[in-house]
Order: structure tokens, then C-alpha cells, then sequence
């Protein structure tokens, strides 16, 4: 065994403890010195924060009183709530004369609506609303984001007058066009009759009246998607346009090949905003007819949805078309969050 020789205090005297004493005062003693004890490890709580501000930022936690609060009630309100309804949809729940039975949940309101005629055509009417109302938005917003990018005079009222009528609701836009559709004296008949055509029942021919409603709301909002477009324009460099005038491409071309491709962002943020105002167009054709059901052939889901639960009591029925609904909402907005967030935009 070997043995270490630490240097004596000075004492002649040996500590009873010690290994002996050897004659030149040096202590001797067995096996390897005394380490000092290890320092503790930090709280569970302080490890936790410093592993949130190196994942979140610095300030993670300090912050967490502005953030929190609001965060709980959301998820509690909205997001729980969506959970419920999920839940009520596994249900057979209808009326208010009991309590949904949580005990037995099955798909049976999912497979009643893939029978149902009637929700198969109002899913039909919302995907040809959301693709016509949002792909026509899109193209009358560019066309007047250009003319306006072009400098023309008034530019400034004229971007005013456009961006207008997004400013009005539901109600009051549902209420405009209803006139501006009225079969004896509305403006759209009287504007056809001087070629003499009509007059036209605008709202109760079903083969025609989807398409009246996606014209009406595309009056509403293709001021949002000019000034979108505009914004998009106004980024890119002058110098894009002079090299193409430069290599002689025509307006076109230059627009077509060089500017549109370019307006890539600015067109898919317009067009996931257009799509998710097209799914919550309950508001406009509830005041277009005053009622739970539009016009034969204007039905989508969010009436059926809000007809099957408040009209005819069928909680479950409703809450399995909000789901249906919310997954269509999911399928818009998830592929343009994964987007931003590949560009660090989140």
C-alpha cells in the first residue's frame, strides 16, 4: 500500500487519528488524500428555466406573465372547446333533453353525413366556393394592384374606393348585394335588360346562384388582396423592370415572366386568408335570406352545420360537420405555417 506524507502543522503531537508521526514531523497516512465534497446539483426549477431560455429566448420565462394568462384562456375556450366538440360529435346527442353519454363514443354521425345527399352537395358548393371565390379574388386584386403600381393619378382615392368594402360586414354587404339582385328593380337586371337580356332570378335559379354569391363576395375582398399585391410590388427592386425593358420585353412579358413569379408570398398569404373567409360566409348568406337555409344550390357547410344543430337539434350531426369543417381550416392553414416556418418566418 502506498502511503502519502502530508507536511505537519508544527505540532509535535500526533492526531490520535492520523496514520503516525514521522520523526521529521510529517504525518503519515493512509491511502489517497480527502477530496472535498461535491457542490449539489441545482434545482430541478432553475435547470428548467435555463433549458426554456436557451430553447425560447432569455427572457422566456420573466415574460410569462404577459403570455401566460392569455395562452390558458385560449386553450381552455377555443381549444377545449374544440375538444368537446369533437367529443359531442362521437355522441348521439340531440336536443336538450340529456346529458351527451361520453361512454359509448363511435363514428356513427361521421358515416350518416358520407350518406347524406345533402352534406355531400354542401361540401361540393364550399371547395367550389373556396376555389372560384379565392382564385378569382386573387386575379382581379393583381390586376388592380398593377394598374395602381403603374402611377396612375388619384392613385391614392382610388386605392380608397377598392379597399372600401372590406371595411363592411357580412350583414351589410349581404344586404347591398340583395337589392342589387332584387328580380324587378335590382340594378344587376336593369343593366342587362338595356342589351335585352333578362330579367334573371340572380337568387333562385340554383344553377346560378353559387356563382351570384362568389361574385358578391368577390367585391368584397378583392380590395385586400390588391393591397396585398401592391405591397408585394412596391418590394421588388426598380431594377427588375429596367433589365427587363432593357432585354425588350414587352408589358406583358415583363409582368407574365419577371414581376408575377416574384409575388409568390404575398399570393399564397392572400389566398389562405381569402380561403378562410370563404369558409365562415355563414354570416352573408344568413342575411342574404334571412334564414338557416340559403337558396337551393348555395348550400355549404357552414349553414347545414348551423341548420343541423339550432334548427333541428341535432348536436351531434352539427358538431361532426364542424369537425369536418375544422379539418378543411387545418388542411389550409397547416401547409402555410410549415411554409413559413421552412423560410423563418416563425
Amino acid at each position: 500500500m502506498y502511503r502519502t506524507i502530508r507536511p505537519s502543522s508544527g505540532d509535535d503531537e500526533a492526531n490520535p487519528d492520523d496514520g503516525g508521526v514521522r520523526a521529521d514531523g510529517g504525518v503519515v497516512s493512509d491511502g489517497p488524500a480527502a477530496e472535498p465534497p461535491a457542490e449539489p446539483d441545482r434545482d430541478v426549477t432553475t435547470r428548467l428555466k435555463a433549458s426554456l431560455d436557451r430553447r425560447f429566448g432569455s427572457d422566456f420565462m420573466e415574460s410569462s406573465v404577459f403570455w401566460l394568462p392569455p395562452f390558458l384562456l385560449m386553450g381552455l375556450f377555443v381549444y377545449g372547446a374544440v375538444i368537446w366538440n369533437l367529443l359531442i360529435s362521437l355522441t348521439d346527442y340531440q336536443r336538450f333533453e340529456n346529458a351527451p353519454d361520453y361512454s359509448d363514443l363511435d363514428f356513427e354521425m361521421y358515416t350518416r353525413a358520407l350518406a347524406d345527399s345533402g352534406f355531400i352537395d354542401a361540401a361540393v358548393n364550399t371547395l367550389i366556393l373556396l376555389i372560384a371565390f379565392t382564385a378569382g379574388t386573387l386575379i382581379v386584386g393583381l390586376v388592380l394592384a398593377i394598374l395602381i403600381d403603374r402611377g396612375i393619378r388619384f392613385e391614392n382615392t382610388f386605392r380608397t374606393i377598392y379597399l372600401l368594402p372590406m371595411s363592411l360586414s357580412f350583414v351589410v354587404t349581404a344586404q347591398f348585394w340583395l337589392w342589387i339582385y332584387n328580380y324587378n328593380n335590382g340594378i344587376a337586371n336593369n343593366l342587362i335588360g338595356t342589351f335585352g337580356l333578362g330579367p334573371i332570378s340572380w337568387l333562385g335559379n340554383q344553377d346560378i346562384v353559387l356563382y351570384a354569391i362568389i361574385f358578391a363576395l368577390m367585391w368584397q375582398f378583392s380590395g385586400y388582396a390588391m393591397v396585398v399585391y401592391l405591397a408585394g410590388l412596391r418590394a421588388i427592386p426598380t431594377e427588375h423592370y429596367e433589365a427587363a425593358k432593357v432585354d425588350g420585353a414587352s408589358a406583358l412579358k415583363m409582368y407574365w415572366r419577371v414581376i408575377i413569379p416574384q409575388l409568390k408570398g404575398a399570393t399564397i398569404s392572400a389566398a389562405v386568408v381569402l380561403m378562410v373567409f370563404g369558409m365562415k360566409a355563414f354570416d352573408f348568406l344568413y342575411s342574404l335570406v334571412g334564414g338557416y337555409r340559403p337558396p337551393n344550390g348555395a348550400d355549404i357547410l357552414a349553414t347545414k352545420m348551423v341548420r343541423e344543430a339550432y334548427a333541428n337539434l341535432n348536436w351531434a350531426y352539427g358538431s361532426a360537420i364542424a369537425i369536418v369543417l375544422f379539418g378543411m381550416a387545418l388542411s389550409v392553414i397547416g401547409p402555410y405555417l410549415v411554409y413559413e416556418y421552412r423560410r423563418n418566418n416563425l
